[in-house]
């Protein structure tokens, strides 16, 4: 995040970076100061096994592991929609293996060095996070949709879940941003707003998908209160908790049009933040805030059932567009992996979304000289996980890179042709798809990959062609839940471009 969700270092160090969404600061990082919190049963058990033992042993708990590192882009479908079914079918594969079988857990990610499945040479993150139980539980029922799991599966991986859930340490009722997934002690400092509302996602869709876990879902969503978070101030949210030092963080989630949005709507829906949050979220920045990427047009009040909000649009070209921080593909869309902002806020989030993918598309192949577009926070081929996007669509923005597949699958949600054919442009032109679907990055300019899965990014391209398969099952079921219910109205409201 940057506007995304903290991504530790290489594998073990839990440092919660990159929080940066703001409503004052151009650039903020939120950290576990003193490090993770001591976790002696793992180091029991690491101190047991030995060190080149240790890798090989977190591979013994999975589900399953690859045995073919590369498929050949010839060898996949040359018709669009078998195309997409066969990527939801090797990426559901490899987001059901890379799972500890004990706990039902997904591990945050793996790094197949050098386009290796040679475990010896592969890194396993032994660590998740809330948004990717969160995403599992969605994801559980997209692949029932689409034929990938049968009902009892399904039913029996949810419940391993919640089962585990139900054990992890939490404070205010609230998930810690990282869990080692081999003994389930909580590996993090930090208990993040965003990743708790994903997590709530999840246990949303889990309900409506399992109503024989409905209490026991409801229960894990009733134990959190948002106003934990909420500054009574500002009206916004904080970006989260630092248990070590005991305090909530000076940083918020002031920009509206983030991946945090949803969490937003989810604490109105609940009844822990009065409907006034939504409005104080800032469409554009004021003027005076002259560190952001170009002066805002248009911004003057507009009140909404005495509810008041100032617009205002960036301008890039000939579109106008309410900014997100980075720019980047998941900020505008994710939320719509869940909620049809093209349906149900036509006016709003729904065009915006579709300005975004087009500006970004547009931007890539005309600009750029892509032959392929779609820039998110990804790996990065021999490097460190990095904010890629385009930059003239942030408040502050990020700068142009890698192309990565679960952004070109995102824009399915707003331009399913141009989507469809990006993604089958990826698979022909770079060696970026595996056994278990695509790998996270490649880099246009030297046609390197990243060849590591990330349970975030892949499931964001599961449940992005899953819903576009399934005409709309995921969007269906989140939306039918009564949190969401209560806040659909809200979204209906307003016009951004007016």
């Amino acid at each position: 995040m940057s506007n995304r969700f903290g991504r530790p270092g290489k594998f073990s160090a839990m440092l919660t970076v990159g929080l940066l969404a703001l409503a004052t600061h151009p650039a903020v990082v939120v950290a576990d100061h003193m490090g993770p919190p001591p976790r002696p049963i793992k180091d029991n058990w690491q101190l047991e096994v030995g060190g080149k033992d240790l890798q090989a042993r977190l591979k013994e708990r999975l589900v399953g592991w690859p045995t073919t590192a590369l498929v050949k882009g010839s060898e996949l479908p040359k018709d669009g929609q078998a195309f997409l079914q066969r990527v939801a079918a090797d990426t559901w594969r490899g987001l059901a293996a890379l799972t500890d079988k004990e706990n039902g857990l997904p591990l945050d990610t793996v790094n197949f060095s050098d386009a290796s499945v040679d475990p010896s040479r592969s890194l396993v993150g032994d660590y998740t996070s809330p948004t990717n139980i969160g995403m599992r539980f969605v994801s559980l029922g997209a692949a029932m949709d689409l034929k990938l799991i049968d009902r009892r599966q399904a039913l029996a991986a949810a419940e391993k879940i919640v089962s585990t859930l139900e054990r992890l340490e939490r404070h205010e009722g609230f998930f810690y941003n990282y869990y080692d997934t081999t003994t389930l002690e909580r590996s993090s400092h930090f208990v993040s707003f965003v990743d708790s509302a994903w997590l709530t996602a999840g246990l949303m869709a889990a309900r409506q998908t399992f109503p024989e876990l409905a209490q026991r879902c409801s229960q894990l969503i009733d134990q959190g209160n948002y106003r934990f978070f909420y500054d009574e101030n500002l009206r916004h949210m904080r970006q989260g908790y630092e248990a070590d030092h005991k305090h909530l963080t000076d940083q918020h989630y002031g920009v509206m049009f983030t991946e945090a949005r949803l969490g937003s709507l989810l604490a109105i829906g609940k009844g822990d933040v009065p409907a006034e949050h939504w409005f104080a979220m800032h469409r554009t920045l004021p003027e005076d805030h002259t560190w952001q990427a170009q002066t805002p047009i248009g911004r003057h009040p507009k009140n909404f059932d005495g509810l008041e909000t100032r617009g205002g649009r960036y301008r890039y070209k000939d579109w106008e567009f309410v900014p997100s921080w980075g720019g980047s593909m998941f900020e505008a869309l994710m939320p719509r992996l869940v909620v049809d902002e093209g349906k149900l806020a036509p006016n709003s989030l729904g065009r915006n979304g579709a300005i975004h993918t087009e500006i970004q598309r547009r931007y890539a192949l005309e600009e750029l000289k892509y032959p392929v577009w779609g820039m998110s926070p990804s790996a990065t081929p021999g490097g460190p996980y990095h904010e890629y996007g385009a930059k003239m669509l942030g408040v502050s923005g990020y700068q142009p890179g890698v192309v990565t597949p679960h952004a070109a699958a995102l824009a399915l949600l707003t331009e399913p042709k141009q989507a469809t054919a990006n993604l089958m442009e990826l698979a022909r032109r770079y060696p970026v798809y595996g056994e278990y679907g695509f790998y996270d990055a490649v880099d246009p300019n030297t046609g390197k990959v990243a060849y590591q899965q990330l349970t975030l990014d892949q499931s964001m391209m599961f449940l992005a062609i899953a819903n576009h398969l399934s005409g709309g099952k995921v969007h269906k079921r989140f939306t039918s839940d009564p949190i969401m219910q209560k806040v659909l109205p809200l979204i209906r409201k307003e016009n951004f471009f007016d």
